[in-house]
């Protein structure tokens, strides 16, 4: 009989897929509440953590709960029964549920939120809307001739040199390395108090996202003949091919606005949707950002979108789409925040159900957001 994984060895997984530190910096994710190292047998996918999410967990007797939405933001003065946030981590805790939540990095991964969003839509020919920036570094390190092959087979196994669809990219110039052992080495030639030495070696170049780098050095260490391993590491100022927000894609035929605006409020089982566009406006290419992601409204706008779906969408965000003559060159669409990022659970629990067979996944079938869409006859 198959041995039940444990939630360690279950979010290791979902982070080597979208790796906590590639989160927004005000986020909070990772297990909330919860024991490591329990087995699950069951788990269950929802948006949000309510008590309703709870009463369901504890109904099909499921070890964790795995969200989108991080029910703890931000530290709470003390664990007790009063207040929403505090009164459920509690009741979660006498249940013995484990909480994960996993929030904007798997908005920033590659087939997160809006990969699931652009699909759901009908989306062809997907790629990320923008690309992080700031979070690429490049490494260079020296390398004896010998030991070149092993350290970088290393650094790739650990995640360096990793540029869109290509894995172990990196590359190598021959020079010569020199250097004076001190009286208290142990050098890996020469001899330590000796003479000035040198060495045939290889500089390595690769490239490393930020929330590996931790990794990738302690691997170096590890690989590295030296005592003492020369390398630099520098910031590499371009855009994050594998790490990014929104998605940005074609549809197979082109269709009016119209038309669209129907198949969005289908496809995301929303009430009503907030607009601006012109109604016989030609769609075909279409950016789409899970949550709240209207801060990329001028960057649809630079890519060529036809519309771009998105929610949280404030009232003068949306004359950011209007020409000089107050006429929308791109349709805005709000079908709101729930609406945009419910899909998450069905993607999670796909996702799971694929790489842990053994445990019983379950989406919820509560329906979690507070809001309610007044639409009157």
């Amino acid at each position: 009989m198959a041995t039940s994984p444990t939630i360690d060895g279950i979010t290791e997984a979902l982070e080597a897929w979208a790796p906590p530190g590639s989160a927004q910096d005000y986020d909070n994710v990772g297990l909330q509440v919860g024991d490591a190292n329990r087995s699950v047998d069951t788990g269950l996918l929802a948006l949000d953590a309510t008590p309703q999410v709870l009463d369901e967990a504890k109904q099909l007797d499921a070890d964790l709960i795995v969200t989108h939405h991080p029910l703890l933001f931000r530290p709470l003065d003390g664990v007790t029964a009063d207040g929403y946030v505090s009164n459920l981590a509690l009741r979660l805790a006498e249940a013995g549920v484990g909480l994960y939540s996993i929030h904007t990095n798997l908005d920033a991964a590659p087939g997160g939120v809006s990969f699931a969003l652009a699909d759901r839509l009908g989306l062809t020919d997907v790629g990320f809307l923008d690309g992080y920036e700031d979070t690429l570094y490049k490494l260079a390190v020296f390398v004896p001739e010998e030991a070149f092959e092993k350290v970088r087979q290393t650094l790739a196994n650990a995640g360096a040199g990793r540029i869109g669809d290509y894995e172990a990219c990196a590359f190598a110039v021959e020079g010569t390395g020199f250097f004076k052992p001190g009286e208290d080495t142990t050098p890996h030639i020469g001899e330590a108090g000796g003479d000035v030495e040198a060495a045939q070696e290889r500089k390595l170049e690769v490239e490393v996202a930020r929330w590996q780098l931790g990794d990738v050095l302690a691997a170096l260490q590890d690989a590295h003949p030296y005592e003492e391993v020369a390398y630099d590491l520098y910031p590499v100022h371009q855009k994050n091919s594998r790490a990014g927000l929104g998605t940005l894609g074609m549809l197979d035929t082109p269709m009016p606005l119209s038309a669209f605006l129907d198949r969005v409020a289908t496809q995301l089982d929303a009430d009503s949707l907030r607009y601006a566009g012109t109604d016989d406006a030609t769609i075909e290419r279409v950016a789409v950002c899970g949550g709240a992601g209207s801060d990329f409204i001028g960057t649809a706008r630079g890519a060529g979108a036809d519309a771009y779906v998105t929610a949280d969408v404030k009232y003068h965000e949306f004359f950011n789409v209007l020409d000089t003559n107050g006429d929308p060159d791109m349709a805005l669409i709000d079908p709101g925040h729930y609406e945009t990022e419910a899909l998450t659970e069905a993607l999670l629990r796909d996702w799971l159900a694929d790489r842990f067979p053994t445990v019983t996944w379950h989406r919820t079938d509560t329906r979690t957001s507070p809001m309610q869409t007044y639409v009157p006859s």
